[in-house]
């Protein structure tokens, strides 16, 4: 996603000229890595994008080596931004080379999640990075906080006076915030069986969603107000329950995803099934805030889903009186706000078209205006213009492992049972008979 993202923002009308080198200690010609670049480039083509890629260089060099990190920064130019697509262990070794060297004068990092691989190892990188870096200069990639996404949430609570008043415990029953896909391993078992679902997605982007969901306002949409308002959210945000077994693991078996056939996730090339490592999570955590104390967030992610969605599900309590004689709907009124499709409905009781006194729903639906860039775009934009707003600030890395620690240390000991479910349905079947939020509480 990293370089059609780039080629979506050199395509856009913020696009810039730079230079893009990219290293790896295999060895690979110039030629071959602008064919990669060219391949990866072709879903937005730009004439900005052709002449970033035939000036593009390729460097075989192992970057956790001092001098050989040092050879890399001298073939730079300008205002650098160093990308670290890279495991967190090997991402620690490359900066304990770079504490060593004098860096160009500006330089930002930029490193893509996990940041660490619990709360100890992230903060031993963020101790290490202040000693040669400012806060402003490192960016700790989520690219579920592209632009559109966080003013559409943003833009939804706070521009419309109908809305904010009812984000609060005395309307809202509950939230879930869902990321699922159709997508199972795809040849990703080198870092994915070592992470699982609550790593590689609910420690990370779920609970980014969650803060802009659930956070006060923010004065202002300048990068120190909105991650501050973030960062308030996450401190007050821990497990429902304190052990961590307010929480559900699964992974998928043999099954069919639309057309795709896929094998059960333990038979995946490179998996190895003694990690027990999960596809499919869910934990639920409260807020400690006056605001949201009482209401349970259900945070939910999984691979090879058959119906898969992307939303913030916001379901209100019912109506404190229904007036005598209307029958009212089988169900709460909820709004939804699309991630992926980024689409808004809410839902609205109305009479009923044949007997005015049996309500019945209608629901409104609006679309969010459409981002010219992909969401690595925006995050790739925002790095380039040294805006670090999209970026998530080092005290909200770790308390986002403080947060899904207890579920962590509940499913090592084995106190959350590990689920199947068929690849292409929508998860294990004991899962949908049960009542997520009277379970929680």
């Amino acid at each position: 996603m990293l370089l059609p993202g780039l080629a979506s923002f050199l395509a856009s009308d913020r696009g810039q000229r730079l230079l893009l080198i990219g290293v790896d200690r295999r060895p690979i010609s110039d030629a071959r890595w602008r064919a990669q670049v060219t391949k990866a480039f072709s879903a937005s083509p730009s004439a900005l994008g052709t002449a970033v890629v035939e000036k593009s260089l390729y460097l075989q060099a192992d970057a956790t080596q001092a001098e050989e990190l040092a050879r890399v920064l001298a073939a730079t130019q300008g205002r650098v931004a160093l990308y670290f697509a890279l495991p967190p262990a090997i991402t620690m070794l490359l900066c304990k080379q770079l504490a060593k060297l004098e860096l160009p004068k500006g330089i930002v990092l930029a490193l893509e999640k996990p940041f660490g691989t619990d709360l100890a190892s992230a903060r031993a990188l963020n101790r290490l990075l202040q000693k040669f870096v400012p806060e402003e200069q490192i960016f700790r990639v989520d690219h579920f906080l592209g632009k559109s996404t966080v003013l559409d949430i943003i833009g939804l609570r706070f521009a419309n006076r109908i809305f904010e008043p009812l984000f609060s415990n005395e309307n809202v029953e509950s939230v879930e915030i869902v990321v699922e896909e159709a997508l199972g391993l795809e040849n990703r078992a080198g870092y994915y069986d070592k992470a699982g679902a609550l790593v590689d997605m609910i420690q990370s982007h779920l609970l980014q969603i969650l803060a802009l969901t659930a956070m006060e306002a923010p004065s202002s949409v300048g990068s120190d107000d909105l991650r501050g308002a973030m960062a308030q959210v996450l401190r007050a945000t821990r497990p429902w329950l304190r052990n961590g077994t307010a929480s559900r693991r699964a992974r998928y078996t043999a099954g069919k995803v639309g057309r795709r056939s896929l094998p059960s996730y333990a038979s995946e090339g490179g998996v190895d099934p003694k990690l027990q490592t999960e596809t499919l999570a869910e934990m639920t955590v409260a807020i400690d805030t006056w605001r949201w104390a009482g209401v349970p967030f259900t945070l939910r992610s999984g691979k090879a889903i058959g119906d898969a969605r992307q939303e913030i599900v916001v379901t209100f309590r019912d109506v404190p009186h229904l007036p005598i004689g209307f029958s009212g709907p089988s169900r709460k009124a909820q709004l939804r706000i699309g991630i992926n499709p980024a689409v808004l409905s809410l839902d609205v009781v109305t009479n009923g078209r044949g007997d005015p006194f049996d309500l019945e729903w209608d629901t409104m639906t609006a679309e969010f205006a459409p981002s010219s860039m992909t969401a690595y775009g925006e995050v790739l934009a925002e790095l380039c213009s040294g805006d670090p707003t999209l970026s998530v600030r080092g005290d909200i890395a770790e308390d986002c492992w403080r947060i899904v620690a207890p579920v962590l240390s509940a499913w090592r000991k084995n106190a959350v049972p590990l689920d199947s479910y068929p690849a292409g349905t929508d998860g294990p079947r004991s899962w949908r008979s049960t009542d997520i939020v009277q379970v929680r509480r």
